[in-house]
């Protein structure tokens, strides 16, 4: 019997959860478990911290890498409230005493009807596309059919339409699919409530369908935060696919023999990797932000463990890869660096009027990067490192100090002589360079502690 496997997306926020005794936190809780990862109905309040929910709970906690507690605290909630498809996390497809896929390689779809938030041509180039992300790696072709049974059946519809599994409305349920099999085996639906878009004003229509016609494939859930099978949903651009989600469908279908060079986005970095290195460090507000690949964590004091989020899902027209950055915090600004341009961000919210050349800060054109910039609260200069020299910006004139550049190994005495991202605290500096992290007095002008980059990771 073919299992029916519901995808939801729920309203992604940064807000802070409230305390995790709320009612409605609870029930949050109780709905995702039983949704996820087959909590028994019926659990009353007063069985809340029954065995069986906080073994659901570190179930959840283990499949995204949170820290394993047992308990509902805010980075689990937080985690609960993202965006994400409604396949189940575990045990996905191992109910089935083999692999589901289709038996031949040539699979047909049709398209039943079109949303009217696009254009039938974009909605046709957006399915295809999803379609080929899978054919470019596998022996499969899919053929479209304009009439009578396809293997793989796509419609919008709204709340109930027809598999009695109703949709909700805007904002809640986004879409669903099934593994392949006969009848409503591979058929993928769309909610029509929802706003579908070609960019990322609203939810992507492309990478939604990417997802979803990857379950349609045989395709389970990802743990890694870098796949595009990863059960939260989020806005990237470039090719979808990762290793992960590569190794995934080959090994259903095997390679495509004619396969075009690909180039996987990379997997999402492990936090407690002893070898990991930091791309740039700044403070946001009270929060650090740390960047890695197209990747940042997020760290709060309220939060237990770092919060791992795509670049993409928060800031799309930043790239994808982040050099340096800095916070101003008496502009309430953070700058990043990415290559020879700058981004300013207010908050959460893109400053108009960027990005903007680095040059602008009066460093000379011969300087194609910036490697790391931290701002000196105490003095209200920034510190801008390239290679091995750094500058320093006077953030109340807008002007580069004279006498600079200078050596970093001069006047960093017990330092490398490069820098790959730095912060300030409390009179102490804290150079990252691979997988090293310097502890440095400001005022005493030495070395006082020498760390793992990721010890700020709880590592």
């Amino acid at each position: 019997m073919i299992a029916l496997l519901l995808l939801a997306l729920v309203a992604h926020s940064f807000a802070l959860p409230l305390p995790s005794g709320d009612t409605d936190n609870w029930l949050l809780a109780e709905k995702y478990l039983r949704r996820f990862y087959d909590l028994p109905a019926g659990l009353q309040s007063r069985q809340r911290s029954s065995d069986a929910f906080r073994d659901k709970i570190r179930e959840m906690q283990s499949f995204f890498k949170l820290k394993v507690t047992g308990n509902l605290d805010d980075n689990t909630l937080d985690l609960m409230k993202q965006a994400r498809c409604g396949v189940p996390d575990i045990g996905e497809y191992n109910h089935f005493p083999r692999h589901l896929k289709w038996p031949n390689n040539n699979v047909t779809f049709r398209i039943l009807n079109y949303t009217p938030d696009l254009k039938k041509s974009d909605v046709d180039r957006a399915i295809r596309n999803a379609l080929n992300v899978w054919a470019d790696v596998t022996p499969l072709t899919f053929k479209k059919l304009y009439e009578g049974n396809a293997d793989i059946m796509i419609s919008f519809g709204s709340r109930e339409h027809g598999d009695y599994n109703p949709f909700d409305g805007p904002n809640g349920l986004l879409a669903h699919a099934y593994p392949p099999g006969q009848g409503i085996g591979g058929d993928t639906h769309f909610d029509e409530d929802e706003d579908w878009t070609k960019d990322s004003s609203a939810y992507n229509l492309f990478i939604v369908a990417a997802h979803e016609l990857g379950h349609a494939l045989g395709m389970s859930h990802s743990s890694d935060a870098g796949a595009l099978m990863y059960p939260v949903y989020s806005y990237s651009t470039g090719y979808p696919l990762s290793e992960d989600d590569i190794e995934g469908i080959q090994a259903l279908y095997g390679p495509n023999p004619n396969q075009k060079r690909v180039k996987p986005k990379p997997d999402a970095p492990d936090k407690c990797d002893p070898m990991l290195s930091f791309d740039a460090v700044t403070e946001l507000r009270g929060e650090t932000i740390i960047f890695k690949d197209r990747f940042y964590w997020r760290i709060h004091p309220q939060m237990p463990e770092p919060e791992q989020t795509l670049i993409k899902s928060t800031w799309p027209s930043i790239p994808n890869k982040v050099d340096a950055a800095y916070e101003n915090p008496e502009k309430d600004l953070v700058i990043i660096f990415s290559g020879i341009r700058m981004w300013a961000l207010n908050g959460y919210n893109l400053v108009d009027g960027y990005p903007k050349y680095i040059h602008k800060l009066g460093l000379p054109k011969k300087i194609r990067k910036v490697d790391a910039a931290v701002h000196i609260r105490d003095t209200g200069k920034t510190l801008i490192f390239t290679d091995e020299d750094y500058w320093s910006y006077d953030e109340a004139t807008g002007t580069m100090d004279s006498g600079y550049p200078r050596s970093i190994e001069e006047d960093f005495p017990g330092m490398d002589d490069e820098v790959d991202a730095a912060a300030y605290h409390y009179g102490y500096l804290y150079f990252f360079h691979e997988h090293i992290q310097y502890e440095y007095s400001y005022t005493s002008k030495k070395v006082i502690r020498i760390l793992r980059t990721n010890s700020i990771l709880n590592c």
